[in-house]
């Protein structure tokens, strides 16, 4: 922010995945009435073709009977899509689109506010804040504390705990070596995997192959291999071929990289394959969004003087012993025009808070920190560095170019 002004650019940067992952909900949603409504429609259109092919040779020896059988079959197919139609938009739908026009709505309400000091943007930020403490605590595990803060704040429609459920649900399932789920949502996802040629559906088929071959399921290894692997040799034939080596080679007598494949660590290198698959397609960064906005207030504050134990500020979240270390990885700030901080009070010294030099010493500090102490010891400032102590009024001003 810039002033008092309000930054909509900078605020909505962080607010891609909050309208992304509802968005993608309801396509998938399109896509899968899509999908039926072409089958049934194929089934309908070829049957009223054959009946039109039949009432043409069959000529009046053609019995009303099975016409009307045939067209009753056809209203009985539409009239059960339509039911999964209904069905689909009520349970999936209909809830999705709900949650979509809030989150838009929610989003409108911070683009009609033109200042930092509207107590409406102190509401909203509020809920963000919000919203970022559940998807913190749903990336760490803390589902419970994610659904009280949800209840105790009434955001159902602003967060994503169904989608972090299902994450959840998926790695537990993967940690007790089982691929059917993640292989499942691999199926749903399918055609958005492929199109970003996205590898996961090929890791978990190749690691299924593992584990048969570690249990000395030659037979059945070789058949899976054949089913589900073969199709990938276009992309991934070094790794097939690899793996084929796995049937000569027991994990009692694996050595160099086939006692990589068989080491249990890879399981955990797929927990982190579906988690990254699933925030690419949900378009979710791979930091918690808290970790994210407070990266940003870290990179927009630090300083090399941040570092130096001679300059630190009381009042800087990067000097600060506890929030110092997550400024680490994020860099400097770069400021086209510089700003001067009093050591003493941690405030900026400008037009409106000018500052002062001892004239022995050359120390500056900041007019309101000065006078404050003047008033404290009866005219008299010490310059906490050099020691040197004078009236007040021998103080030197000095201007900012």
């Amino acid at each position: 922010m810039a002033g008092n002004k309000l930054n909509i650019e900078g605020v909505m940067l962080f607010e891609q995945p909050f309208t992304r992952v509802p968005y993608e909900n309801y396509r998938k949603v399109f896509r899968t009435s899509q999908k039926q409504i072409e089958k049934e429609l194929s089934a309908v259109q070829l049957s009223a073709s054959d009946l039109l092919k039949k009432s043409q040779t069959a000529g009046s020896e053609r019995k009303a009977d099975d016409s009307v059988k045939a067209i009753d079959a056809m209203i009985a197919r539409i009239e059960t899509l339509k039911r999964k139609l209904s069905d689909l938009h009520d349970s999936t739908g209909h809830p999705t689109l709900t949650v979509l026009r809030e989150r838009t709505q929610h989003l409108a309400a911070v683009e009609a506010l033109q200042n930092e000091a509207d107590p409406e943007f102190s509401r909203w930020a509020d809920t963000r804040l919000d919203r970022w403490l559940v998807d913190w605590s749903l990336r760490t595990g803390r589902e419970g504390t994610a659904r009280q803060i949800t209840q105790d704040r009434g955001i159902e429609k602003l967060v994503d705990i169904e989608l972090f459920t299902e994450i959840r649900r998926i790695e537990e399932a993967l940690k007790r070596r089982s691929c059917t789920e993640a292989l499942a949502w691999c199926s749903e996802n399918k055609a958005a995997l492929r199109k970003i040629k996205n590898p996961l559906e090929f890791e978990l088929r190749f690691q299924e192959f593992i584990e048969l071959a570690r249990a000395l399921k030659q037979d059945d290894a070789i058949a899976y291999q054949k089913k589900y692997l073969l199709g990938w040799q276009d992309t991934h034939l070094p790794q097939i071929t690899q793996a084929s080596a796995l049937l000569a080679v027991p994990p009692a007598r694996a050595f160099g990289p086939y006692k990589w494949l068989y080491d249990p660590l890879r399981w955990t290198t797929l927990v982190e394959s579906f988690r990254l698959s699933i925030y690419n397609l949900s378009t979710l960064p791979t930091e918690p969004l808290l970790h994210l906005g407070m990266y940003a207030g870290l990179a927009s504050l630090k300083l090399p003087a941040c570092y130096n134990h001679e300059t630190k500020n009381a009042d800087c979240p990067v000097c600060d012993p506890s929030l110092g270390h997550l400024a680490t990885d994020v860099p400097f700030s770069h400021h086209v025009n510089s700003t001067i901080v009093c050591r003493l009070t941690g405030r900026i010294i400008d037009e409106n808070n000018s500052p002062l030099a001892f004239p022995a010493s050359g120390q500056i500090y900041s007019r309101e920190a000065l006078e404050d102490m003047a008033a404290k010891n009866d005219g008299i400032v010490t310059c906490p560095r050099s020691n040197e102590r004078i009236p007040f009024e021998d103080l030197r001003k000095v201007y900012i170019s």
